[in-house]
């Protein structure tokens, strides 16, 4: 509003130029497209007479209301639909003060909406009527839900995240955090006070109509939401998914001939809706008019079913196998392992995830591989095109590297709530090295776990300390406190050299208590609601509401297994909602035991 338009950004103006509709009648909305470049879209009047403010009709043109509805009339005006007794002087042709003069002062326009409602003296012209729309959001849902028929559902009540962030005091990390998922890059500058067209869920007409609202909060992808006119009254906010199909930028129903009516709570506040919106709308802001075909495109996943990969061995840490892709959900991938004829024996991860690579990189790196008996590939099976995998940082390792038998500090891959006392088992090339959790290791090092040099879930010496992490010991150890100078000492090791390590920290944008929805990593098929609890430079602490804290994940900020709330919403998959029973809950952690599968206990099968 400062009479300065952001460049880039796309302007509405309601412009004094009209352009007559497939009615002949006026058309007060001119759209510029001098850009369409991202970012929000700015809303601005270029005109103020009362003339060219015939922006909001209530379809775009002029709605006029199934006969035989009483306690309804339609604005002679402006189109405007709304209950007769809110409507303007004993006649009720029009809903404001302002309408009726502009309706005596212009004499051409009444006779084009006289011609319009089929009123003399001209012959009667067709009324637009739609049927309403059924949402588009329901036939989305139910083609996701087919296409996901293979999963096995837990049968759940639908959890719902509006609840849950109650009125807005409870904060989602925002969209921008989690640059894997749909939107992750292109979110833009989707803030508060950027206003949508969504539909009026309280119109009391029998077909769906539309009005504007403002975001009040963000969490994640969902929007609470206030219809214009409420002002403060924050009662009846609700929560939205921005990205579903039916949430729309505003001058979408004015170009696409939709009818946009206030919430009849609304009605008995204002005499001039249209003045209102024009004052309100100037200046504020709205989301980008390609804002929904950018989710549909960012909902599109380059890896297909029957494609191979190579993916760690959850039985044998220390290896890898091959994979089939068996579903694709929001790039979280369910892969079968090679040589299990029922489907059965499966692995769930991200497509961006460090456990998978392409046919052949086990052999290039050196790295332990379970070769198979499948001597050729089936029909329809293709490896997946080596530019589909996330890439890791090129490292020089020409001069001081890892050497085997280093010491250092790590994530453990079976029980990430513990960082460890850990050593460099093996180096490989291209900067991967293996690692084994010292005081617990298989003797043949099948427990051994592989993380690249540049990973952020390798540490060194001391981290934990400086951190003010509980740093867990080696299994067995007696000389406690433990002491790393001691330990380096009784062991006769060296500490992996500090600058070796990854320092990179990201302005990631998490903060603590963000609500999101995380993979369980130690059963990767869940995902479930959680919260960020601890923030380490770049490593977050990831608590599963209604979890005891002993089932915490350490997660580093750019892992393709953190989404945003709502993704699962967004692409389908099933949500966990928090554990409400203590006992099970107690149970099940009795149960859980280390083992050495990249797996633990089933949380779901506790509900």
């Amino acid at each position: 509003g400062s009479g300065q338009d952001p460049p880039g950004d796309r302007i509405w103006r309601f412009s004094g130029r009209k352009r007559r509709d497939s009615f002949g009648m006026l058309d007060g909305l001119e759209e510029d497209r001098s850009s369409c470049s991202g970012g929000v879209t700015q809303l601005t009047p270029t005109s103020s007479s009362s003339s060219s403010l015939t922006l909001i009709k209530t379809n775009g043109q002029v709605y006029t209301y199934p006969d035989g509805k009483a306690g309804m009339a339609t604005c002679e005006m402006c189109g405007m639909v709304g209950v007769r007794d809110a409507f303007y002087s004993k006649t009720k042709r029009f809903c404001s003060v302002s309408c009726s003069r502009s309706y005596s002062s212009n004499s051409k326009k009444a006779s084009i909406l006289a011609r319009l409602q089929g009123k003399p003296p001209t012959k009667k012209a067709k009324v637009l009527q739609k049927p309403p729309l059924i949402t588009k959001l329901a036939a989305y849902a139910q083609h996701q839900a087919n296409q996901q028929s293979g999963v096995k559902k837990i049968p759940v009540e639908m959890f719902d995240w509006g609840r849950y962030l109650g009125d807005g005091d409870v904060t989602g990390a925002p969209v921008s955090c989690f640059k894997h998922v749909p939107m992750g890059k292109s979110w833009g500058d989707i803030s508060e006070g950027v206003r949508v067209e969504v539909p009026n869920t309280d119109s009391g007409l029998p077909m769906k109509v539309y009005w504007i609202a403002g975001i009040i909060k963000l969490a994640g992808f969902k929007a609470l939401l206030r219809y214009e006119g409420f002002d403060s009254d924050s009662t009846r906010d609700f929560w939205l998914n921005l990205c579903v199909p039916d949430i729309h930028p505003v001058g979408w129903c004015a170009a696409g001939g939709k009818p946009l009516v206030p919430p009849q709570t609304l009605l008995h506040r204002f005499t001039n809706w249209k003045t209102f919106l024009i004052k309100r709308l100037t200046g504020s802001k709205t989301l980008p008019p390609d804002f929904s075909s950018k989710v549909q495109e960012s909902m599109h996943f380059p890896f297909k079913k029957q494609m191979r990969v190579e993916v760690v061995d959850k039985t044998h840490l220390c290896r890898t196998r091959v994979a089939l892709v068996e579903q694709v959900i929001g790039g979280r991938l369910r892969l079968v392992y090679e040589e299990c004829d029922d489907g059965t024996d499966d692995f769930w991860c991200h497509m961006y995830s460090p456990l998978i690579h392409s046919i052949g990189w086990s052999r290039s790196i050196g790295h332990r591989f379970k070769r198979s008996d499948v001597s050729k590939k089936l029909d329809g099976q293709v490896d997946a095109p080596g530019q589909l995998f996330a890439k890791v940082k090129e490292v020089d390792q020409s001069g001081a590297w890892f050497e085997d038998g280093m010491k250092l500090e790590a994530i453990d891959p079976l029980n990430l709530s513990a960082i460890c006392v850990a050593t460099v088992r093996k180096v490989l090339a291209d900067g991967y090295l293996m690692i084994g959790i010292d005081g617990s290791e298989a003797a043949d090092g099948s427990d051994w776990f592989c993380y690249h040099s540049t990973s952020p879930s390798i540490f060194p010496a001391g981290f934990c300390e400086i951190n003010d992490i509980e740093l867990t010991p080696p299994r067995g150890y007696t000389n406690l406190p433990f002491r790393w100078f001691e330990y380096l000492k009784e062991t006769k090791s060296v500490a992996a050299p500090v600058n070796l390590f990854n320092k990179d920290v990201p302005n990631h944008g998490f903060r603590p208590g963000m609500k999101l929805e995380a993979v369980d990593l130690m059963e990767p098929r869940l995902v479930c609601v959680a919260t960020v609890t601890r923030i380490v430079h770049r490593l977050l602490r990831i608590h599963f509401d209604g979890w005891e804290d002993e089932y915490d994940q350490w997660v580093d900020c750019e892992s393709p297994d953190l989404y945003p709330v709502g993704w699962c919403q967004l692409t389908g998959y099933q949500l966990q909602p928090p554990a409400v029973n203590a006992d099970l809950q107690s149970a099940a952690s009795k149960q859980r035991k280390k083992s050495q599968q990249y797996k633990g206990q089933k949380k779901s099968e506790s509900f």
